[in-house]
């Protein structure tokens, strides 16, 4: 197959009706507030609730054990970190109704940077580099494992080509390929598993009325090399305001340049399973793109 394909099928038809059900048998005293269905990603379906709150809930097998992830570390993180990220308020179980666990988080107004970009996008480095700071911290041993954020790029080698094979018409292949090739024999992480966001991407940044708010959607939280969450630097940022993000967080070279190779295995991938999502495509593009003039200079 070649070309972007579609988001995973969902496996359980997440409904305000089924929400509210929900909150009837474990949260009652939500249960009377307005829904409203928002957003279903790969991953998880998202309800508002009420004018400050939001249920997430997993839409497949898969996705549900991060769910788990996010109630058991967030409420540790979040006092920790310089932005908003939701912390469960509430935690839903499995039942008869829906299989899975759930959960309540704040609702943080505004819009992702997908669509609305920071105004002023130094600013914007500076306070990413600070939440880098205060997340990349040694993680417990029982932080939870991820078998594709956090690794080493070699670990990725297989995937990302297959991904460049998936996309003739949109990459340029030999160009592409070229560039991973020197990204993915940079030497390994030699240092303790950090604490990782593992998919900081625009559209998990909050922006309100112009300024960064939050940081959503932590479901490939993990431990490992730190470079991952630093490809939103080619994700997000123009070539003027990486270096801000860089002196914020202070990482050596060695990080700086595989997080540049993260930037492009991520690109690749959000491109690569697009076609239901288009805004990930265009993210996946010019990210790539980013890369790769980066990469020449």
């Amino acid at each position: 197959m070649t070309g972007p394909v579609e988001k995973p099928a969902a496996e359980v038809d997440v409904t305000p009706e089924l929400v509210r059900s929900l909150l009837a048998e474990q949260h009652p005293d939500l249960a009377d507030r307005p829904l409203a269905l928002l957003d279903a990603g790969w991953d998880n379906v998202m309800v508002r609730l009420g004018d400050d709150l939001l249920v997430r809930l997993p839409r497949r097998s898969l996705a549900a054990p991060l769910v788990l992830h996010e109630q058991r570390w967030l409420p540790e993180l979040a006092p920790l970190l310089p932005l908003a990220i939701p912390a469960p308020v509430r935690v839903g179980r499995p039942s008869a109704r829906f299989p899975w666990a759930w959960s309540v988080v704040p609702w943080f107004p505004g819009a992702s940077a997908l669509t609305a970009a920071p105004d002023d996008l130094d600013a914007t480095a500076a306070l990413l580099g600070r939440f880098l700071v205060a997340l990349h911290r040694p993680a417990p041993p029982d932080a939870p494992p991820n078998p594709y954020r956090g690794i080493p790029l070699a670990h990725r080698d297989e995937r990302t080509r297959g991904w460049i094979a998936q996309l003739p018409d949109h990459v340029d292949g030999d160009r592409v390929r070229a560039c991973w090739a020197e990204h993915v024999a940079l030497p390994r992480w030699t240092g303790p598993p950090l604490w990782l966001h593992g998919d900081l991407h625009p559209h998990n940044l909050v922006v309100d009325h112009g300024r960064l708010h939050a940081v959503i959607d932590f479901g490939d939280i993990t431990a490992g090399d730190p470079a991952t969450d630093l490809a939103i630097a080619w994700m997000l940022l123009p070539p003027a305001s990486r270096p801000v993000l860089r002196a914020a967080t202070g990482v050596d070279d060695g990080t700086w340049d595989r997080g540049r190779g993260w930037a492009l295995t991520l690109g690749l991938a959000y491109l690569a399973n697009s076609a239901s999502t288009p805004g990930f495509g265009q993210v996946g593009a010019a990210t790539i793109e980013a890369v790769l003039e980066d990469w020449a200079i």
